[in-house]
């Protein structure tokens, strides 16, 4: 019989959501892609390579013939420390944005910070996640993912999008949520996004004592990370955030239309 695809980003923040595919109870249940870059993710979905994937959200008005899984994300409800504009000047001199080509999510919600809620006009231009070289060329540029908590911020003004959203529309931010394509073959049934997040969350020191070796952050610094910056439940107000998201994406250009989410049953 064959296995469902399921495929994720390998950063910190999605760890807990992805632990059941990669070591725990749903190992065997599907073949399992982890590719660095969420967007790539979202690409595997879109070209039928995987039949599930943790995207970024702005993907789904992009890809069609999809559904989303209820009750996980990754979302903030105040800030998120790994997704962030790093500037070499105050946010009101921006003239220019670096954007991370990682994820198309944060590319948006930035041109929706600085567009509609700062009246800014800078321009835009996609790069390869290089901070050094970023700001080189550019006035700010925009990090996300594990790159992000490593940036020295004492000599840049760093502004966290997910508290810029925040302080602005008085919602959480949500990046990303499962999606599985309609059309797979072996789709429904086969693996438990919220199993899976159940058992990720009853992990996290594990997750955190993995990851503090890689990214050298102490494994306080990132159990809080998981447990106070980052929130897996893709509940009513997370609902509403992304609604408004969605919204204001279309009000600034970023998508055509704004297709409403389909649930998994």
């Amino acid at each position: 019989m064959t296995k469902p695809c399921v495929a994720a980003s390998s950063y910190l923040n999605a760890a807990p959501l992805c632990y059941t595919f990669v070591r725990g109870e749903q190992k065997d249940s599907c073949t399992y892609l982890s590719d660095r870059a969420p967007a790539r993710c979202a690409e595997l979905l879109d070209e039928g390579r995987a039949d599930a994937a943790l995207i970024p959200v702005i993907e789904y008005q992009r890809v069609s013939g999809l559904k989303v899984a209820p009750g996980a994300c990754v979302a903030s409800l105040k800030t998120v420390r790994s997704v962030v504009l790093a500037s070499r000047v105050p946010m009101a001199d921006v003239r220019s944005v670096a954007l991370d080509t990682s994820s198309r999510t944060s590319a948006a919600l930035i041109q929706i910070i600085l567009g509609k809620f700062h009246s800014l006009a800078p321009v835009y231009r996609p790069w390869a996640p290089d901070l050094t070289k970023m700001l080189e060329s550019n006035d700010a540029a925009l990090m996300i993912g594990d790159p992000a908590m490593l940036i020295d911020r004492s000599a840049l003004h760093v502004y966290d999008l997910a508290q810029e959203w925040r302080n602005n529309t008085g919602l959480p931010f949500v990046f990303a949520f499962w999606a599985i394509r309609k059309d797979s073959k072996v789709w429904p049934g086969e693996v438990d996004f919220i199993r899976g997040k159940s058992e990720g969350l009853g992990h996290i020191n594990d997750i955190a004592d993995e990851y503090s070796a890689t990214l050298g952050l102490s494994r306080e610094d990132l159990v809080g990370y998981l447990t106070e910056n980052i929130s897996y439940d893709l509940d009513e107000e997370s609902l509403r955030g992304l609604s408004l998201y969605f919204d204001l994406a279309k009000e600034c250009g970023l998508i055509s239309k704004v297709t409403q989410l389909e649930f998994l049953e």
